[in-house]
């Protein structure tokens, strides 16, 4: 689930200039498995309401408590299977951090990792209740991704005290990214030298994907999650100080992004509803 101010894959922001990232507002939500949904409706400024505590797009809505982060979603889903998606998710970090990772040099884009370590409880009407591990963080840019960037992969892996985030990406003007940060349930955030990077097969539309483990290991896919021309997300296996670990890992070939003929394309799964307002 993302909240986007300025929903940097939208193809609407992209075709209006991206000048007004409060006009092109968006609720992504994303479940997997019977009864699978996908939804990223593209919002305009009428459906956008800020508070520091709570952010509201349209009939969905962030709520921080204090304790924990509430997700009220009242969302239609996309093509193939187009319905409404309802419900709660409550997550409730272990700590909460301070810290914040430039991943350009002059700060065009930053990531703010919140609560690596989280328990998050899901209560959606497909059906998907459940709880379990969660993950809190976000990224802010000035500036469209793809101008800054050829290709990134992200990797968020719990192991048994502490978990461990990968940020690898190559930049537009051919400078590498390498982050390792591990954080702990107190919420203390070490940055480290990441293990090596090792390449597994690609997605089912070609994406290049590659993630960090222990020298000799070799990651693979325990199951996709989504799959697009131009990105992966999929749950990874790999080895980390000789602790297996299964996280998500995120693939984004941000060149084929840049492409004039895959925003249309994205448009068919990403409905622009200009008009909402609270009226």
């Amino acid at each position: 689930m993302i909240g986007f101010i300025g929903s940097v894959f939208s193809p609407w922001y992209a075709w209006s200039g991206r000048k007004e990232p409060q006009n092109h507002v968006c609720l992504n939500v994303a479940t997997y498995g019977p009864g699978g949904r996908f939804t990223m409706t593209d919002r305009g400024r009428g459906a956008l309401r800020q508070a520091p505590d709570r952010l509201q797009i349209g009939p969905s809505s962030m709520t921080w408590t204090g304790r924990e982060l509430v997700v009220e979603i009242d969302e239609i889903s996309g093509p193939p299977i187009i319905s409404r998606v309802q419900g709660t998710i409550t997550l409730t970090p272990a700590a909460l951090t301070g810290v914040e990772a430039r991943l350009t040099p002059d700060g065009t884009h930053s990531w703010r990792p919140f609560a690596p370590i989280a328990r998050v409880k899901v209560d959606l009407s497909q059906g998907h209740r459940w709880e379990g591990h969660g993950y809190w963080d976000a990224n802010f840019g000035t500036a469209a991704v793809e101008r800054d960037f050829r290709f990134w992969t992200w990797g968020r892996f719990p192991l048994a005290d502490r978990t461990v985030c990968f940020y690898d990406a190559t930049r537009a003007d051919g400078s590498v990214l390498a982050l390792g940060v591990e954080v702990d349930r107190q919420g203390e955030v070490r940055e480290i030298d990441p293990p090596p990077l090792t390449r597994f097969p690609r997605s089912r539309w070609g994406v290049r994907r590659e993630t960090r483990g222990d020298p000799g290991c070799q990651p693979r896919q325990k199951m996709s999650l989504l799959d697009a021309p131009f990105y992966s997300r999929a749950l990874v296996e790999t080895r980390i100080g000789g602790e297996t670990s299964l996280g998500v890992h995120e693939a984004l070939d941000l060149t084929r992004y840049a492409r004039p003929w895959l925003k249309p394309m994205i448009a068919f799964r990403v409905p622009r509803r200009a008009g909402w307002s609270f009226g």
